[in-house]
């Protein structure tokens, strides 16, 4: 029989405010638990946060938001974040130029603005295209239990069994995925990568109207109030609950760690937390629009992950007058760094880059987990009585992946509790 829980004393605390513990912390209140959240900064949102730059919106690295996840559909009213859509494509930076590549099933028209880009001999060959379409239509359509327990390889092992040349691997997937896994061999789970193009298929990538951090406020906004600590950092747990770095202890029943990868190995010391990638990303600013378009730019020569106007995705990123430009790469920022990105720019966009402000630089340490093969696509959340994990390490480096680890993490303590 489960025992009760003491006048005043939650059922759950869950430490951490990010988009697994918000998700966490909703399904054991829709169970009828009693649960107090714990955020050591001063909003929610873990990694999925927004600051406000000298009049511009700037998100904690370049982030975008995909509507097909099913836990992001569970879960969110789509309306409320005003969601401003990326073109359905991309603009590769090859030696020969820039060549786009497009989704011609979502044009509005009949003769899709860069079609004549995948016509063979140009981005792709005919075997390529021929793949590309097995590729899509299978990711597609195929039950998605059929991509979960599919055999497990790298994805630049999985591009070359589904028929696709090197060339075309170098060309487009490389360049384009290495923005997305945050590494570029191409050494993430290929089974990901299913996962990864279904969602891209299904849905569509766009960004809030209010920068990322919308996202997971309308998370805590659905939240009863005062169930959200902010500033209330945890120290360590307890064998009764946690205590906080003021001293302070206090108890629960049983405590969810859903913080990033240092605090979780800071407080629970015996899991196994994989390693995390490291990306940068600089915020130029210019009066002039450099790309007229909200599409996202990757190079095939590796001097950047990916670039964007993100005014021209959402106006409102910037003042009137001025745009903004998002440009990533792996790794930390380093001496000479944002010269060598600020020259490739030039080239990219074929502009005058010598007079773009750097509106600021945000480097995320722990920006994705390592993915490597096999990946498992779910742990369980269970440390020890009473004690539980959850966040992207423990499923996949997505919104998917950290939303579905927060909703198993409640499944299992409301299971362990009685409820």
């Amino acid at each position: 029989m489960p025992v009760a829980t003491p006048s005043g004393v939650p059922d759950v605390l869950v430490v951490g405010a990010g988009l697994a513990g918000l998700a966490c912390a909703a399904d054991l209140l829709s169970g009828g638990l009693d649960v107090k959240v714990l955020e050591a900064s001063d909003e929610v949102g873990g990694r999925m946060r927004t600051d406000h730059h000298e009049g511009f919106v700037v998100d904690r690295g370049f982030q975008v938001f995909n509507t097909s996840y099913p836990q992001v559909r569970r879960r969110l009213p789509l309306p409320e974040l005003w969601l401003r859509p990326f073109t359905p494509g991309v603009l590769v930076h090859t030696e020969d130029g820039r060549l786009r590549f497009s989704d011609p099933t979502r044009s509005p028209t009949g003769t899709p603005r860069g079609l004549h880009d995948l016509l063979p001999g140009r981005l792709a060959g005919t075997r390529d295209l021929i793949a590309l379409g097995a590729l899509s239509a299978r990711d597609m359509l195929a039950p998605v239990r059929l991509l979960k327990h599919g055999e497990d390889r790298t994805t630049r092992t999985a591009l070359a069994a589904a028929g696709f040349s090197e060339e075309f691997v170098e060309r487009f997937f490389r360049p384009f995925l290495s923005g997305v896994f945050l590494e570029d061999e191409l050494e993430t789970s290929g089974r990901f990568f299913h996962l990864v193009w279904r969602s891209m298929l299904r849905g569509t990538l766009c960004l809030p109207g209010a920068g990322i951090g919308a996202v997971p406020r309308l998370l805590a906004d659905a939240l009863p109030a005062a169930s959200v600590r902010l500033g209330t950092e945890v120290a360590r747990l307890t064998d009764d609950g946690v205590e906080l770095a003021t001293g302070a202890e206090l108890p629960a029943r049983a405590v969810v760690v859903a913080t990033g990868p240092g605090p979780v190995a800071r407080l629970l010391p015996e899991l196994d937390v994989p390693a995390y990638r490291v990306v940068t990303t600089y915020y130029h600013a210019s009066t002039r629009t450099p790309l007229a378009e909200p599409t996202l730019v990757t190079d095939t020569r590796r001097r950047f992950l990916n670039t964007c106007v993100l005014s021209e995705v959402v106006p409102g990123y910037a003042p009137t007058g001025m745009s903004l430009i998002a440009t990533s790469v792996l790794g930390e920022d380093g001496a000479g760094r944002e010269r060598e990105v600020r020259t490739a720019l030039a080239e990219v966009y074929d502009a005058d880059t010598d007079g773009w402000d750097l509106l600021t630089v945000r480097t995320v340490p722990d920006a994705l987990p390592v993915m490597s093969p096999p990946q498992p696509l779910s742990r369980t959340a269970r440390v020890a009585p009473g004690r539980y994990v959850c966040g992207d390490h423990r499923a996949t480096g997505s919104v998917q992946g950290a939303l579905a680890s927060g909703a198993r993490a409640a499944r299992e303590v409301a299971r362990d509790l009685g409820r």
